[in-house]
């Protein structure tokens, strides 16, 4: 299954990133939502958006009050999922009336997050993470979100590690991850064959 496409809506009134070279190489769509009455944006900012090319946009919202922005945030990802059914939305904000918005989406099985930071984001987590620890830690997360479509086979597990990885691990480190999840009795490889002893209460979004 291809990885989805990751729309990130940035609330700037509420939140101004200073950590957008996360996204550089990362497979993002980018918006921006500036105040009517914001006529700055930082040079870090601009230099960030202008590296995305056409995958980053600014947006001027039209007119002023406490929830004009929102507004504007919410007729966007209603337009972008009605093109894009299998797309994973992310409000960069830290304005919990975001909160219900995401509810609702979510019952209408639209894949969306509020996260308060762009570091939040489960596939910065995952491309950004370092030391074994924190890669088994985010390995298990996924696979015990995936319920029943886990990986039955060795070498499929290790190809799953890797796309979780944006395929930046190769063969040799993806190998080494499975024999430290079997070390850790997460998993059990019989002939090949990969059976699972994971949490039961860790939870992801198979879709990162």
């Amino acid at each position: 299954m291809p990885t989805p496409t990751n729309y990130i809506l940035i609330d700037f009134e509420n939140v101004q990133p200073r950590n957008l070279e996360l996204l550089k190489q990362q497979p993002f769509k980018v918006f921006v939502f500036i105040g009517e009455n914001q006529s700055k944006v930082p040079f870090a900012l601009a230099e960030a958006m202008q590296c995305l090319g056409d995958n980053g946009k600014y947006i001027k919202i039209s007119g002023s009050g406490p929830n004009a922005l929102d507004f504007h945030i919410a007729y966007y990802i209603g337009q972008l999922a009605a093109q894009d059914q299998e797309g994973y939305f992310h409000v960069i904000s830290k304005d919990q009336g975001f909160d219900p918005l995401i509810r609702h989406l979510r019952g209408l099985k639209i894949k969306a997050a509020r996260q308060k930071d762009l570091a939040e984001i489960p596939l910065l987590r995952i491309s950004n993470a370092v030391g074994t620890d924190e890669k088994v830690k985010l390995i298990v997360t996924n696979l015990s979100g995936r319920g029943q479509s886990r990986p039955r086979k060795q070498t499929t597990l290790a190809n799953t590690i890797d796309s979780l990885f944006t395929k930046s691990l190769g063969e040799h480190e993806s190998l080494s991850l499975i024999k430290e999840l079997e070390q850790r009795k997460y998993i059990t490889i019989n002939g090949g064959n990969v059976s699972y002893q994971l949490p039961e209460t860790s939870k992801a979004n198979p879709g990162l």
